[in-house]
């Protein structure tokens, strides 16, 4: 029995949504881009969190992406794949003050160094129609991250597999609530919660 076969999500928790309007382009498609703030604290080093937002490698064991390069180091450009997307993206790392804050997209990292280990903020600007996917998806990317760094890895659950998980539906549900946003269409299959 593998630790995805036992694995099933806690309770939407953590995870708050700044609603604001964005006054550029965006504005004339009247579209809303809301920042989801998730708090995950980690029983593990700044440093070694950081690694795990760094580091391609480790990027690829727990992330809703692939990265052609390290995302350590501020001015460079990474190529970032979404998991689903045949596209890469071209990214720019704007901030990469180690182990404390990185930057990139509409993305923001802080690690703060707490008793047991670590408290990691993710920052993210999305589109308000998706945002509980969006809060839903990184939970789960949370929970694997942790699984990795304990040494239990669950294995990467991210773009069109993760929909299909009874879990991540229902995270969509329960976020969705938690913000006050309308819940997107689901997919019409969800594989079972094992």
């Amino acid at each position: 029995m593998t630790h995805r076969d036992q694995y099933t999500p806690g309770p939407a928790s953590g995870a708050q949504v700044r609603k604001k309007r964005l006054q550029n382009d965006e504005q004339q498609n009247q579209q809303d881009k809301w920042t989801l703030i998730l708090v995950r604290e980690l029983r593990h080093s700044p440093e070694k969190v950081w690694q795990a937002l760094t580091d391609p490698a480790q990027l690829r064991e727990w992330a809703p992406f692939d990265a052609e390069g390290s995302l350590g180091v501020a001015g460079s450009t990474v190529k970032l794949t979404w998991v689903g997307t045949p596209t890469p993206l071209e990214t720019k790392v704007t901030r990469a003050d180690a182990p404390n804050v990185l930057e990139y997209d509409d993305i923001r990292w802080e690690l703060e160094a707490s008793v047991n280990g670590t408290r990691l903020t993710l920052w993210h600007n999305i589109d308000r129609r998706f945002i509980s996917w969006g809060a839903a998806g990184w939970h789960i990317a949370f929970d694997v991250l942790d699984g990795l760094l304990n040494g239990s890895p669950i294995g990467r659950m991210a773009g069109p597999e993760v929909m299909k998980f009874a879990g991540w539906q229902r995270l969509t549900t329960e976020y969705a609530k938690q913000f006050g946003a309308e819940t997107p269409n689901l997919p019409t299959k969800a594989a079972p919660e094992t």
